[in-house]
């Protein structure tokens, strides 16, 4: 008996989404297909890389901090940041955006935590905004980290579906790589396309693309879940929203793995389902590339706090409220509207060593590793091994003892333009004399000093406000700062049972979508911007309702 007569769905991609429907799939007793063009060692996609940031509201973590949070809070938040302003093309996103918001003020929780998951007892303030009520950002901290990270959000959902294996109830095919969706009277019924060579090469590393042979499976639906663009460059110059941003950048260092190629969304479009707000994205503009890459061009995001001195190429102060962890589109735009790809962070050692932490599950390996006695170590003098490593390894790193020298040391990193001491010197001067009163005009001082009135933040992520030039908080150091590719924001059109929509606005029979492929669901659930925390939340949400409407529906 082949895969094709006993499968009730076939799955296209085993990342975190695809995983999360197949479990939802396997809990009604259907018979699975998950089809993928990477090795096993890949299974969890992008999602195992990450830091396990969940978005969550009102939980118990944030009620003991004394956080008052609440759906109707979040859904202002979420709005504000969305912007939604397109007919069409936000009328499932909208929708996924009140439904997706009750989910974390809901369910979510309970719903992670019976599969086995926690999360830690503090909980993170990320992407704090443009600094209006009803614009973008997060009112109050709701990053919660996943005590174990990626891997372990990736885990909870794996295990369930690799004991369905055993049951018979799933087949994996790896290093088969979809070109083509089988349909029929107008409805997705299989798959076909190349079976590639085998890979035993480890997780994250650019795999071959030679054919060994060829593959058509058939089943009564078809899931598409096969992440976003971020990996593959052309396709992000090509979809670049120059009206929005600015220019297309000529240097960008990638945060996702090269398997992270889009090609399914063009196959998926091919077929009959519609794309929207395909010119939304997000990236990051504190990249860092990577001492020790795995992937093609590998960047690593730095997640700052509030307190290092952001200059431009040039040396001249962002704009407020630029600052570091605010508002990271805004950022973005400025940062290309400059001319030049790259910016500068001046700190001190003080800085570093309580406000740098490195987005990944490997830069973080006693969160990955449940390791308690390393996370203590991160309340010893010193910043943590990996940004330590990073400090003394990055190519992007300076180190010296007083700001000339810091100055000839970032010149001496050959980027162009050269940086004027005397300019420099004028933003440290200016910002270091704030610091002489407990008040201030600087709204970065202002801004450092509201963070540190959360007391997590005051006790763990936020540096006491100094002078960059005091000695006593030295030596001081640059970071020199690349734009870093990472999420698709827009994707395939899909209704709240992650049903793909067609160009007409009817249902694609038989053809479903979830996680980044579907904009995190419906074609764009973030609209605009992003409130971090929310990725691995929205392939948890779309893959859950793709999974449930098909364990439901099918015959």
């Amino acid at each position: 008996m082949t895969d094709a007569d006993v499968s009730d769905v076939i799955v296209v991609g085993a990342g975190l989404a695809g995983l999360v429907a197949t479990y939802e799939l396997v809990q009604a007793g259907r018979r699975v297909v998950v089809v993928d063009q990477e090795s096993a060692a890949n299974l969890g996609g992008q999602a195992f890389w990450s830091l396990g940031g969940l978005f969550l509201v009102d939980s118990p973590e944030q009620r003991r901090l004394r956080i008052k949070d609440s759906y109707e809070l979040a859904l202002q938040d979420w709005l504000g940041s969305a912007g939604f302003d397109r007919e069409r093309e936000d009328h499932w996103p909208r929708q996924w955006a009140e439904a997706y918001v009750g989910f974390a003020a809901g369910e979510k929780r309970s719903y992670l935590r019976d599969l086995g998951l926690r999360v830690m007892a503090t909980v993170g303030w990320a992407e704090r905004g443009s600094g209006m009520a009803w614009g973008h950002g997060n009112s109050v901290p709701r990053f919660h980290l996943t005590w174990g990270t990626g891997p372990e959000v990736v885990r909870v959902f794996a295990e369930p579906v690799l004991a369905a294996v055993e049951r018979g109830l799933v087949t994996f095919k790896h290093r088969h790589q979809v070109d083509d969706l089988i349909v029929e009277g107008g409805a997705a019924v299989g798959v076909r396309g190349t079976v590639l060579e085998p890979c035993e090469l480890t997780r994250g590393l650019k795999s071959s693309r030679t054919r060994a042979g060829d593959f058509e499976l058939r089943a009564q639906a078809v899931v598409v879940t096969s992440g976003g663009i971020g990996g593959n460059p052309e396709l992000v110059r090509k979809n670049w929203p120059v009206e929005r941003f600015g220019r297309v950048p000529e240097k960008m260092i990638t945060g996702v793995p090269a398997h992270v190629d889009g090609r399914m969304l063009e196959i998926t479009e091919a077929a009959g389902g519609n794309i929207v707000n395909r010119d939304r994205m997000w990236h990051y503009t504190e990249g860092i590339q990577n001492w020790d890459p795995i992937w093609p061009a590998h960047g690593i995001r730095i997640l700052p706090g509030p307190s290092s001195l952001w200059l431009d190429a040039t040396g001249k102060r962002l704009p407020v409220p630029l600052f570091p962890g605010f508002d990271s589109l805004g950022t973005l735009k400025h940062i290309v509207g400059t001319g030049y790809d790259h910016t500068w962070f001046i700190l001190t050692q003080s800085i570093i060593e309580k406000e740098f932490a490195l987005s990944g599950s490997e830069q973080n390996p006693d969160f990955t590793g449940k390791d308690v006695r390393l996370l203590l170590s991160r309340i010893k003098k010193g910043a943590p091994a990996p940004v330590d490593a990073f400090k003394n390894k990055g190519a992007d790193f300076v180190v010296r003892d007083n700001l000339r020298d810091l100055v000839d040391g970032m010149n001496a990193l050959g980027t162009s333009p050269a940086l004027a001491f005397d300019q420099v010197e004028r933003e440290v001067v200016a910002r270091d004399r704030e610091l002489d009163n407990t008040f201030s005009k600087d709204m970065q001082i202002m801004a450092i000093r509201n963070g540190r009135t959360y007391l997590s933040d005051k006790v763990m992520r936020i540096a006491k406000p100094h002078k960059l030039q005091d000695p006593a908080h030295g030596p001081m150091i640059a970071v020199r700062l690349n734009l870093l590719t990472r999420k698709t924001l827009g994707g395939l059109e899909t209704n709240l049972d992650s049903q793909v929509i067609r160009p007409d606005e009817t249902v694609f029979d038989g053809l479903y979508a979830a996680g980044e492929v579907a904009g995190f669901g419906g074609g764009g659930v973030h609209g605009y911007n992003a409130l971090e925390g929310t990725f691995l939340g929205g392939c948890i949400f779309s893959g859950r309702a793709a999974g449930r409407a098909l364990a439901r529906d099918l015959g």
